[in-house]
Formats: structure tokens, sequence, C-alpha cells
């Protein structure tokens, strides 16, 4: 005896139905390959995403603070200017020095850290503090023997506008390297976008008050004010939704320290190489020239930083899956080069237009040597995605190999070619020196990015 349901499903089906099924196979037939992994590709997928999102940090970073140093010079006089440029400058040094560069830790070891991550990244908060606000309390005490220009610096307010200014730059580059591993990148635009404008309000707000030390003070409240509304996100949503994705319970990161030495020491290498060329053309060339080079340097050098950005992306999508690494690391060396050579032809062409709005010398003199820096952004994005490829490998010999060989080549070059050739021997050291690293890691490349396999289609 055969039931209702027996009954109702053993008559023949409509046409119509019959032919709703049919498309509706042929369809997921059709889309199935779009959501395999070969399929998440553009901008969409979390690797080109946060990368664009990076990059585009930097380059906002980039542009609201020349705005920044723009209103300073029309609100402030040339030698407040110069003393809290210098100061802050310090306050810079001191942090990335203190820092030793655990924001690159956590944006590699955060992405795995799961029920560690508020561990991990309140851990690297303590020592950046620590470090970085003893050698800030250093420099007060020392600073009538070694810069007595900067004295000013040991009045209370500038005194703690200092203090913050170091220590608290430290957690704001802590903070974009949590939010990289959590892939949580547009707060890292949010949290540089809001820190430019609000200290632009603060410096207008101090010039209107006559406060001596207003960029100072504007510098150092406005990362508190950033560095509190990220904690809110960061500690109260990010991390905890984090922690609770983590369900097979990760083990604790090991091994950091060994990682945090050495990524530091490379770090370390390229901070030394861009502070010794400009007082090597200051002593060759003189003052004038040096400026030509400075600027030349901060326009060729958002290249180097939109790709260094960029990088922290590749680093989190390695850590995550590194089965694909091979095939992310392709992918970022294809689009990040894409992206460079039309921003770098577009520097290259415009160089004196670029330039000329700062001043007729500007572009006379400088024009060739940001040409040649600009091209040698091409080859860096070589050197640039082998460098995040160790790190997601831990491979700290190579790190370290790229890292000083990249500064040593530079220094070496624009010791010899500096004196010959003046500005344009400084931008050939940097083509010279980008090109002999490109090439033969793009002769290697199948052995440390091996082609990932052919799926079928």
């Amino acid at each position: 005896m055969t039931t209702t349901t027996e009954r109702v499903e053993a008559r023949p089906r409509p046409f119509t139905a019959l032919l709703r099924a049919e498309l509706a196979k042929a369809l997921r037939e059709r889309t199935a390959p779009v959501r395999g992994p070969r399929a998440r590709r553009g901008p969409a997928e979390p690797l080109l995403r946060n990368g664009h999102m990076l990059a585009g940090s930097a380059l906002l970073s980039a542009a609201l603070g020349a705005v920044f140093w723009v209103l300073a010079t029309r609100w402030y006089p040339p030698e407040t200017v110069g003393r809290c440029t210098a100061a802050l400058s310090v306050a810079g040094l001191l942090s990335g020095l203190g820092r030793f560069n655990l924001g690159d830790v956590l944006t590699r070891f955060v992405p795995t850290a799961g029920r560690h991550t508020r561990w991990l990244v309140l851990r690297c908060y303590a020592v950046s503090i620590g470090a970085s606000g003893l050698a800030a309390v250093g420099f007060l005490f020392l600073v009538p023997w070694i810069t007595p220009e900067l004295a000013f610096l040991r009045d209370p307010v500038p005194a703690a506008a200092f203090l913050v200014a170091t220590a608290g730059y430290s957690v704001f580059v802590l903070q974009d390297g949590a939010l990289t591993g959590l892939r949580r990148t547009g707060w890292v635009l949010g949290e540089n976008a809001l820190f430019n404008v609000v200290k632009a309000v603060l410096l207008g707000l101090g010039a209107a008050l006559a406060v001596s030390a207003g960029i100072l003070v504007a510098w150092s409240l406005a990362l508190l004010a950033a560095i509190a509304v990220t904690s809110t996100v960061l500690f109260r949503h990010a991390i905890p939704a984090h922690q609770r994705a983590d369900r097979a319970g990760a083990p604790r990161p090991r091994r950091v320290l060994g990682y945090a030495t050495a990524d530091y020491f490379g770090k370390t290498a390229a901070v030394a190489c861009g502070t010794a060329v400009p007082l090597l053309v200051l002593g060759r060339l003189g003052a004038d020239r040096a400026a030509y080079y400075a600027l030349a340097f901060i326009i060729a050098d958002t290249f180097y930083v939109a790709v260094t950005s960029m990088g922290g992306s590749l680093v989190v999508e390695g850590v995550r899956d590194p089965a694909r690494l091979a095939e992310y690391g392709r992918r970022m060396l294809r689009h990040a080069a894409a992206l460079v050579a039309l921003a770098g032809a577009a520097v290259t062409a415009a160089a004196p237009l670029l330039l000329l709005p700062f001043g007729a010398g500007y572009a006379e003199h400088g024009s060739t040597v940001l040409r040649l820096m600009a091209l040698s952004a091409l080859p860096n994005v070589v050197l640039g995605v082998a460098v995040e490829v160790a790190r997601v490998r831990r491979a700290l010999r190579t790190l370290l190999l790229l890292e000083f060989g990249s500064a040593g080549l530079v220094l070496a070059l624009v010791a010899v070619l500096l004196p010959p050739l003046g500005l344009t021997g400084v931008g050939l050291a940097w083509l010279i020196a980008a090109c002999a690293l490109a090439v033969p890691l793009l002769a290697t490349l199948p052995r440390w990015l091996p082609a990932p396999p052919r799926r079928p289609a």
C-alpha cells in the first residue's frame, strides 16, 4: 500500500518543472568554478583589497601630512617650524628604536594567534611603550648637551608633548600592525585619516591661541585621539571576534623574539641608509642640493612605502594559507609592478612640473634624480615581495641578506657615484642597486616563488 507522499512523488513532473530544474542545474555547474579558489581574484579578494587599502592609507597619510606642514609654515615662523620639525624627527627616531619593529611582528603573528591575540598585542604594547618612553626621558635629560637648540623641550608642556609623541607613535604603529593582521585594513585607513585631520584642526587652534609649541602639541593630542578611537575598535570588537573564531585552539606564538630581532636589525639597516644618504649629499654638495634631493626622495619614497604597505596584506594571507603563498606572491608581484610602472611612468614624464611649485631650482636640479628614483621603484617591487615572502617563511637569513644587501649596495654606490655625478649619481645609485637585486631574484623566481600547479578548468 502506497502512501500519499509516495503517490505524489510518483506522478510525472510537468515540463516546466523539469525545465526549471535543468536550468538551475546548468547554472550551478556554470558558476561552480567562480566559487573556487582561483576565481576569487580581483579587488574583492582579501589579498588585493587589503593591499589597496594599506597602499591608499600610506598615500593619504603622505598627502595630508604635506597639507599639515604647508599650514604650519603659514601659521608659524620658520624658527618654530624648524625646532618642532627637529623635535618630531627625534621622537620618530626614538620611537622606531624603542618599538623594535613589533608592528611588523603583529602583522606576521596575529593572523594565527587565535585566543592568544590579546596577550600578544598587549605584550608588544608594554615593551614598546616602556622602551620608547625611557628613551624619550633619557633624551630630555641629555638634551642640553646633545642639541641645545631643542632646550625648549625641557619646559613642562613641550616635554609632555614630546613624551606622548614618542611613546604614542609606537602604539599608533602597533595598532596598524594588529589591524592589518586582523584584516581590518579599513580601520588602518580610518586611523591615519583621523590622526591627520585632527592634528590639522589642532594646529589651527594652537596658532589662534599663540601656543609656541603648537605644532608639537597638535601632533601629540591628535595621536591620543586616534589611539583612543582605534583602541575601542581593536579591543572591543576586532580582537574578541578574532579570538571567538579560534575554535580549534591555536597554540601560543613561538620564537617571536628571534623573528623580531632579525626583522628589527633588517629595518634598522634600511633606516640607516635613508638617513645616511642625505648626510652624504649635504656634506659633499651643500645645503641647497640636499634640499633638492630631500624633496625628490619624499616623492619617490611614496612608491616604496606603498609597496611595503601592500606587502603587509601578502604576509597576512600567506600566514593564513601557507599552501597558497607562491600563488599570492606571484599575484602581488604582477599587480604591484603594474601599479608602480604606471605611476612611475607618470612621475618620470612630469617630474619638472611636480617640482616647479616648490621653486624653479627644485625643478631644474631635482628632476633628474626624481626620475631615476621613480624608475628604481619598479625593480624594488621584486625586492619588496621577496622580503615579505621571507617573513612568512621565517627565512631570517634571507631576510637579513636582502635588507642589509640593499642598504649596503645603495650606500656604496652613492659613495662612488656622488663625487663625479652629483645628484644624478645618487639617483643612479638607487636605480642600479634595485636592478642589481631584482635581476637575480627574478632569475631564481621558480626557486623561492614556484609557480602553483595549474588547476583543471
